[in-house]
């Protein structure tokens, strides 16, 4: 059994004296696990580092065998992301949150807006917004997709602001006024077609929001804590200048 793909860098951990265990996310075959001999060489450890694209060509006896990976670098997200705080939390909030996936389920929608994501990271103007639609495209991927396509009260598509954070509907301005201190806010540039300037604080709306769904609908019946680097994430980009 053999297969060759292209894959994203999930999670690294030793395995012997000198071989990794490596958490793949690849385009074709989802979320794989496998190992790398010589993995903690000079030569494989800035390969396998969390978050590079990297090459991958994986072997096994049988296809339901944990199997063993040659692994080559495609590009080096992880060197690129190194000395900017909040970038680098970002790359590794996005990889902890991919290994919620069914373990070989597919998601090669998925995998190509991590790597949008990602290849954005040198420029923090725009990627918190691309990050906050990749959460998004996570959780459809995942089951929970929100539905913001009209308001869950009313019927009508203008208007548009609020969430309900139970049903995850949009609600419009008119409807929300009874409740509005119960919903969560909706940013613009979530709304399918939306244009114009995002804002710091649409950005920060927009992680609380996606942040809340992740949270109750995927880690707690999981029993699983949100990753500490999505945890810090709000925060590092409430203090950053961008």
């Amino acid at each position: 059994m053999e297969w060759v793909d292209e894959a994203l860098v999930l999670s690294v951990r030793p395995h012997g004296e000198t071989a990794a265990l490596v958490e793949l996310l690849t385009r074709e075959h989802g979320r794989y696990l496998a190992m790398v001999h010589g993995g903690r060489s000079r030569k494989n450890r800035p390969v396998l580092q969390i978050g590079n694209h990297v090459d991958v060509t994986w072997k096994a006896r049988l296809a339901d065998q944990l199997g063993h990976a040659n692994v080559s670098i495609r590009r080096g997200f992880a060197a690129e992301t190194m000395n900017d705080r909040l970038s680098l939390c970002a790359l590794t909030s996005l990889c902890a949150l991919s290994r919620t996936l069914a373990e070989r389920d597919p998601h090669p929608s998925l995998f190509e807006v991590s790597l949008f994501v990602l290849g954005f990271l040198d420029d923090a103007t725009v990627w918190p917004a691309l990050y906050v639609r990749w959460e998004m495209a996570l959780l459809e991927e995942l089951g929970f997709g929100l539905d913001l396509n009209e308001c869950a009260v009313s019927g009508l598509t203008d208007d548009l602001a609020y969430v309900s954070p139970n049903s995850g509907r949009a609600v419009s301005v008119g409807a929300a006024a009874p409740y509005v201190d119960r919903l969560l806010t909706l940013p613009g540039f979530m709304l399918s077609g939306r244009r114009g300037v995002v804002t710091r604080d649409d950005m920060l709306a927009g992680l609380k929001l996606t942040g809340h769904f992740l949270e109750h609908r995927i880690l707690v019946p999981r029993e699983a804590l949100m990753p500490d680097a999505r945890v810090q994430l709000p925060a590092l980009l409430a203090r950053e200048k961008i």
